[in-house]
């Protein structure tokens, strides 16, 4: 009983040293933007769980460690939600919370989804709102206490298509970039990401809502990210459940499979239960994954 309200009270202790805000992701006009009538939606099921609609204008949740726990790394979360919702809660503010336990500064990104009411390219939108998170965490690190060279991605679901994409397309920057800062993120968590939208592997609504009911076999190509990966690709952990109904395990099993051709840092851990968007919610999560990934950015040097 004892052990129990201790560890009650240094949970209360460390959310109370914890701090968040949101700032907007652009400083004045958001690039490739069309100025439309449709208002962002926010929905609240019993359970609390937020989740966000036709978003246009994105955002960046800020949650800082206490400063007696930080160690300088940082991580964009990129939530999922099929390019249709973003699914803020579990997977976005509780894993922040998990990533302040373990002293790395989180920012949520609440991303623009694809549409061509609000956007000239909606099919690169969502990716130049990962790479603007990604260059305002680095262009604001000595103001946050961060380490530019400890600055990384996860995402979960479509969420994982973001951030994959982010990881194997950050040569060519689709955001304004005149400082040139580094938009490459020094490692990437995938959890039941989708990785392909080849007709074989394709989350459907994904892929419908990223590039079109009639994509063409080249723009498939450019944004399966199995078929995008280099030497240059960044470590990368995958997290999937044999038992995923919404996206096929095969997304990170090739996905893993092309890191290792490319000479990539890997890890994967596979589930044989799970589900699909558990995030880290009691009694669906398995596994304790969090603490694998931490085990691995301690091994990465990312954090102590």
């Amino acid at each position: 009983m004892y052990k129990i309200i201790f560890t009650l009270f240094c949970t209360l202790i460390l959310m109370k040293g914890s701090t968040q805000t949101v700032i907007a992701l652009y400083n004045g006009e958001i690039p490739g933007s069309i100025k439309g009538n449709e208002k962002e939606e926010k929905n609240t099921d019993a359970s609390g769980m937020i989740r966000y609609g036709k978003v246009s204008e994105p955002t960046l949740e800020i949650h800082l460690p206490p400063a007696g726990k930080a160690n300088g790394a940082a991580v964009v979360i990129v939530p999922g939600g099929g390019y249709h919702i973003v699914s803020y809660t579990n997977e976005g503010t509780d894993i922040a919370a998990e990533f302040n336990k373990m002293g790395v500064a989180a920012f949520i990104l609440k991303y623009r989804l694809p549409s061509d009411a609000i956007m000239k390219d909606k099919t690169t939108g969502p990716l130049q709102d990962a790479q603007q998170a990604l260059k305002v965490v680095r262009s604001r690190a000595k103001e946050w206490s961060l380490d530019i060279n400890k600055v990384g991605i996860i995402g979960f679901s479509a969420g994982g298509h973001l951030a994959s994409t982010a990881g194997t397309h950050f040569n060519k920057s689709y955001t304004e970039n005149k400082e040139k800062t580094n938009l490459r993120p020094d490692f990437m968590i995938l959890v039941y990401p989708v990785i392909s939208l080849s007709d074989s592997l394709m989350h459907k609504g994904s892929r419908d809502n990223l590039l079109g009911t009639n994509p063409s076999a080249s723009l498939i190509t450019e944004f399966s990210n199995e078929l995008q990966i280099t030497p240059q690709t960044p470590p990368t952990m995958l997290i999937h459940s044999a038992d995923d109904k919404t996206v096929k395990i095969a997304n990170s099993l090739v996905f893993y499979e092309n890191l290792l051709k490319n000479n990539v840092s890997a890890e994967m851990h596979l589930y044989p239960k799970g589900g699909h968007g558990y995030g880290i919610r009691p009694n669906r999560s398995p596994d304790h994954w969090t603490d694998r990934v931490e085990h691995w950015l301690k091994g990465l040097g990312m954090i102590k």
